[in-house]
């Protein structure tokens, strides 16, 4: 990647507001604190679809906004909004506060979302290095594997005996690394080549749909990805605590179990590039489909066998580290720039909605267990690797352009 361009700026900019705004504490024992809290596992998976009604809620208004005013003041927003939903876990006793913490914390996602891509696209395009998209992802994700395995060891042993006094300390840590990460943001740099979108924003909104219309292998792209992603991540990575307890792996322990993931997070994602280079970016989402399914199908079998429990969770890292850098090289490079976010905003929909799906059919086997669940989702993540996709070279032209 050359140096000294705007695209180098951003990418370490936001290699540094990935590390501050993953630097969760609370995640190596958050499905215990839940339960500690007095949720239930149908409360969680509750708490999960406010978070998706949100998204779904907040993607098109969210998008236009980063199209209109550009990705810094996009993510300026949802890093405020971040905070405010984060600061309400203070005082979550009760299913209706989680619910409303959830929902805001989905919401403030969607400010970063779309807008984040576009950002480093356009960013890249200027300096004709576009073609390096699914690298930069890798090295920016990445920042959220080394953050991971630092806060999972802390998070992990402070909150060792579940009590209400470690968990508001890990509330309050994470508060102050959010707080780093807003900081962060105001170096971030729109692209020269930003032009604000000025018409109205049914017409913006219209002109996302028609990139989806015309290039039909780019909906296929993302279903295949997210549902693969859904099972085996947002749902997996909520019960998987409790897989690990119920496998004989103590509390404590976690927290070194999680940065061990990190670990193996952080090189697969540094490694997606020399992968692209030597196999087919095709080739290599249909393998790490493939992978997601076996993986939850022996968390599902073998949930007693520590080994087997780990290796399955080790596999499922490895797997999220590598799908989506290479999913959004070959979206972005099917997408306008002028609807860019807008265009990723209205797919960000239709995950929510896949959420929504797919949390609701978990959620009805939920009460046979977690073996279940587990079943359940790799099924799903099974019909999610075998839709068909292939790279598409070539844009969706728009009128005006």
């Amino acid at each position: 990647m050359k140096k000294n361009t705007i695209a180098k700026h951003n990418i370490s900019i936001l290699f540094w507001v990935q590390f501050f705004s993953t630097m969760s504490f609370l995640q190596p024992v958050i499905t215990l604190f839940y339960m500690e809290r007095g949720l239930s596992e149908k409360d969680i998976l509750v708490v999960l679809m406010f978070w998706s009604v949100a998204v779904m809620l907040g993607e098109v208004p969210s998008g236009i906004f980063a199209d209109r005013f550009g990705a810094k003041k996009s993510f300026l927003a949802g890093a405020l909004i971040n905070i405010i939903s984060y600061s309400l876990l203070f005082f979550a006793h009760s299913p209706g506060l989680f619910f409303l913490y959830s929902a805001l914390n989905g919401l403030s996602v969607t400010f970063f979302s779309g807008a984040d891509e576009a950002l480093i696209y356009e960013s890249l395009k200027e300096s004709d290095e576009q073609h390096l998209m699914d690298r930069a992802m890798g090295k920016i994700q990445s920042a959220g594997f080394i953050s991971a395995m630092i806060a999972v060891l802390f998070g992990a042993y402070i909150a060792k005996d579940l009590k209400e006094g470690q968990f508001q300390l890990l509330i309050a840590l994470g508060l102050v690394f959010y707080s780093v990460q807003l900081i962060l943001l105001f170096w971030i740099k729109n692209p020269s080549s930003f032009t604000p979108y000025r018409e109205n924003p049914f017409k913006q909104v219209t002109e996302g749909l028609k990139v989806i219309k015309e290039a039909p292998q780019l909906l296929y792209m993302f279903l295949n990805v997210t549902l693969v992603f859904i099972p085996a991540s947002a749902v997996y990575e909520n019960f998987n605590q409790p897989l690990f307890t119920h496998a004989g792996l103590p509390v404590y322990l976690i927290g070194i179990v999680y940065a061990v993931a990190a670990i193996i997070g952080y090189f697969a994602s540094h490694s997606v590039g020399w992968l692209c280079d030597r196999f087919s970016r095709v080739l290599l989402m249909n393998i790490t489909g493939i992978l997601a399914v076996v993986g939850l199908l022996l968390s599902a079998m073998y949930g007693e066998t520590l080994w087997l429990v780990l290796g399955a969770f080790f596999v499922l890292k490895f797997v999220r580290a590598i799908r989506y850098p290479i999913y959004s090289q070959l979206s972005n490079d099917i997408i306008p720039s002028e609807v860019r976010a807008t265009t990723i905003s209205l797919l960000s929909i239709l995950d929510s909605i896949c959420d929504l799906v797919v949390f609701g059919i978990i959620s009805a086997v939920a009460l046979k267990g977690i073996s279940s669940i587990f079943v359940g989702c790799a099924i799903l993540a099974l019909i999610g690797t075998l839709l068909p996709i292939k790279m598409v070279k070539t844009r969706v032209k728009l009128e005006n352009n």
